[in-house]
């Protein structure tokens, strides 16, 4: 395919091609190629030329390829599982060490007592006789499907399904290390060597504060220790501390690398040694999460990884380095151990537990169907709101409840996009049932109110009672005056939630202009690509209603109290001559904008396009909206840019002026080179669909790809981390780190939050999968996703 479409670019411009080509080749300094050819030759070197130019990416640095699609291929998705021993026994979660047999049985060493889980099980089991429980320091499992223990007086086998005392140590025994000549014994007390038959003591003369060794395959062994490196062979031995090969002398880990290259990990960082010379060292600059370095091993695939005190850090073959850490990978951040099982799945010893970071093969096709199966089973609510669900026990999913948000409305509409884009690439009847219930909800949070151009932010059940958010209050007027003065365009609002008329739900008022602005965008997709004609006129008949509810009360919306909401404020007395709406009048004119090119789209009535004129010539709403992107930095919040997302494409579709359209695909195509830094798969694909083009697909393909299965939101505090620097850009109020965390490195996605937060989540709540399942149909139904 590939070929037949440069053979016919070629013959259709040829001529050129050849001046191009030689310009190009004199650009390139291969003039001596060029010069001579005839068109035949031509022909073959322009094909051959461009499938160099397509493999290789540039010329001279200066041309690369981006896909404009990608095929749905397996990847590997990483997950978390947690195994904590249990608050019955005092230090039995304060693991030490971790092994895994070759049964697949995990064994670990705690404060408490040695335990083994058998493979496939998650009870802990006691592994010592009752006589000798007590502190354990270190297990290791031998290539005989034995198991060793290290505890506190001495050392223990389990072997052949019986628990053994080893003797000819003294305890305690802290660390094990298998080699070709035995099995080595590191203790406080001394070092032994057991050949087989029985434990030997050796004569090397090092430090006794002895943390990890590693086999160096030649009879010796590198020893890690609290006052430097050990290299301990009959030779002799050879201690390193000196600072020009290890950043200290606290070394608390020690592997080699598949080049054959020791990793020395302590205080500072890991120094990688080619055994006396020190190559490299690996610090915060280059993405050690923590100065207290713990532990090093290396996996199955080759990648090296660091145990610190705030989570693990995996460096690649390829480069690249990636961190696991907070509650939704680990139970402690402070890393104590790793090891790997036969499968590749990493075991990890914490302060708290053990946790699993295991891998399996998913398509992102795979991945759709799991989330879609949580939103179907958690999140959607009577009568069809899509929304996070409440954890009664934090992080306990089983304890899962549905809870109201001031967003349900925006949240569903962005779910009902999200089902409209399933519809258009699938024509599934499912789609299309559940997109219709969508609808129906936005429109009942109009019905409900009993107004005629009012909707409701969300309703529950009148049986939830006070079991919602901002429940009803009165406020003294110290109350007010005190928050008066911190904003002076506060409205209090007693009531918040009133009784239908029918009896039965509770309805929450006060609705805001991001509600307004997730409900546009429900509508417009909905119009597009599911509904018939019938339902296209059950559409605009609702959009209609609600502008003309804006149109009546100078582009403002009026609450039951007969005065505008707190948000919702589009007129031009508040955003042209009140100074304190200021902050929101370039934002909020293209919102009003939109919202009135929706309702002139949708009916045909003049009456709006004519209010649409009337604000951009009389009120300079265009003028407004063109300093989008110069908005004060005091006054810019992130969530701002998901409402950007959300009406571009409306205005933009919508638009059929020349002049008009032009303005509005300038300032998106500008205001889009600002939010390439945010990877956010959501405006990427908003843009693409907006602007009819297929750009940043890898950041999206990664965002979805590199999203945990885990949706609850766990706290993740990047406070703690030394590799990232506490920034307050680009949000001036609120506390950032300097780079933007991976999926898999922040708390659980929603799109109003900010991605560079340095502290975010609450694991009381799990999120609604959609912020992922939106994005992936909408690369789906722009064929960017195959």
């Amino acid at each position: 395919m590939l070929f037949a479409q440069i053979e016919d670019f070629y013959c259709a411009n040829s001529g050129s091609m050849i001046v191009f080509f030689r310009l190009l080749c004199i650009n390139c300094k291969l003039k001596k190629l060029v010069v001579t050819l005839n068109y035949v030759h031509m022909r073959t070197f322009i094909i051959s030329l461009v499938v160099f130019l397509f493999v290789t990416g540039s010329v001279n640095g200066q041309l690369s390829y981006t896909p404009s699609r990608v095929a749905d291929t397996p990847f590997v998705q990483e997950y978390c599982e947690t195994y904590p021993v249990g608050d019955q026994i005092t230090g039995a979660n304060d693991v030490r060490y971790v092994a895994v047999d070759n049964r697949l049985d995990i064994w670990i060493a705690t404060a408490a007592d040695v335990f083994v889980k058998k493979n496939g099980e998650t009870e802990w089991k006691g592994v010592l006789p009752a006589s000798d429980k007590g502190p354990a320091f270190v297990v290791l499992a031998d290539d005989k499907t034995g198991v060793w223990m290290g505890v506190w007086n001495g050392v223990y086998r389990f072997y052949d399904g019986k628990l053994q005392k080893i003797t000819g140590t003294d305890g305690p025994i802290s660390v094990f290390c298998a080699a070709k000549e035995g099995i080595y014994a590191f203790g406080a007390k001394g070092i032994w060597l057991y050949d087989g038959n029985s434990f030997k003591k050796k004569n090397y003369s090092i430090a006794r504060s002895i943390r990890d060794a590693v086999s160096d395959g030649n009879g010796g062994i590198w020893v890690a220790s609290d006052v430097g490196l050990y290299h301990c062979s009959p030779q002799g031995v050879k201690c390193l501390q000196n600072q020009e090969v290890l950043l200290s002398a606290y070394i608390k880990g020690v592997a080699f690398d598949t080049n054959n290259r020791i990793w020395a990990g302590g205080l500072g960082g890991v120094s990688v040694l080619n055994w006396y010379e020190r190559m490299k060292t690996l610090q915060p600059e280059n993405g050690i999460p923590s100065v207290f370095v713990s532990c090093v091993r290396r996996s199955p695939d080759g990648s090296m990884w660091v145990g610190t005190d705030v989570g693990v850090v995996r460096y690649h073959p390829d480069g690249s380095h990636s961190l696991r850490f907070s509650r939704r990978w680990l139970l402690d951040d402070k890393v104590a151990a790793l090891t790997f099982d036969k499968e590749g799945n990493a075991w990890v010893a914490t302060a708290g537990g053990v946790s699993a970071i295991k891998k399996r093969t998913m398509t992102l096709a795979e991945k759709q169907d799991f989330f879609y199966d949580i939103t179907m089973k958690r999140h959607v609510r009577e009568p069809w709101i899509v929304g996070y669900c409440r954890l009664r026990i934090p992080g306990d999913i089983s304890s899962w409840e549905p809870e109201d948000d001031d967003n349900d409305g925006e949240y569903t509409g962005n779910y009902l996009v999200m089902e409209s884009c399933r519809y258009a690439v699938t024509k599934s009847d499912d789609a299309k049932i559940k997109a219709r219930k969508a609808f129906d909800f936005l429109k009942l949070l109009k019905d409900v109110t009993g107004t005629e151009h009012f909707f409701a932010r969300s309703i529950v059940p009148v049986a939830w009672g006070d079991n919602v958010h901002d429940r009803n209050r009165t406020y003294t007027e110290r109350e007010l005056a005190d928050a008066t003065v911190k904003e002076p365009r506060y409205k209090p609002v007693e009531v918040r939630w009133r009784k239908s008329k029918d009896g039965k739900w509770l309805w929450k008022g006060d609705t805001s202009s991001d509600e307004w602005c997730g409900h546009m965008i429900g509508y417009f997709f909905y119009y597009e690509l599911v509904a018939d004609k019938q339902e296209k006129k059950r559409i605009a008949s609702h959009v209609a209603s609600l502008v003309d509810g804006l149109i009546a009360n100078k582009f403002n919306m009026v609450d039951i109290d007969g005065t505008h909401t707190r948000w919702a404020v589009w007129g031009p007395d508040q955003l042209n001559r009140d100074p304190e709406w200021a902050p929101d009048r370039n934002q909020n004119s293209m919102e009003m904008l939109a919202f009135l090119k929706l309702a002139a789209y949708m009916t045909g009535n003049n009456k709006y396009q004519q209010q649409y004129l009337r604000l951009i010539n009389e009120e300079h709403y265009l003028e407004n909206m063109a300093k989008l992107l110069d908005q004060n930095p005091a006054w810019f919040i992130y969530y701002d840019t998901m409402l950007h997302a959300y009406v571009f494409p409306i205005l933009l579709h919508c638009e059929k002026d020349p002049k008009l359209l032009g303005f509005y695909e300038n300032l998106m195509d500008s205001w889009m080179e600002k939010r390439k830094g945010d990877k956010n798969p959501l405006i990427n694909f908003f843009y693409c669909y907006a602007r009819d083009k297929k750009v940043e697909l890898d950041a999206s393909i990664d965002f979805l790809k590199d999203t945990p299965l885990d949706l609850v939101n766990w706290v993740v505090d990047h406070t703690k981390r030394e590799d990232v620097h506490l920034v307050h850009a680009p949000v001036l109020d609120e506390l950032q780190i300097s780079e933007l965390p991976s999926a898999s490195e922040r708390a659980a996605v929603r799109w109003d939050r900010n991605p560079w937060a340095a502290i975010n989540g609450h694991p009381d709540i799990e999120r609604e999968p959609v912020f992922w399942l939106l994005p992936y149909w909408m690369g789906r139904y722009l064929g960017m996703i195959e």
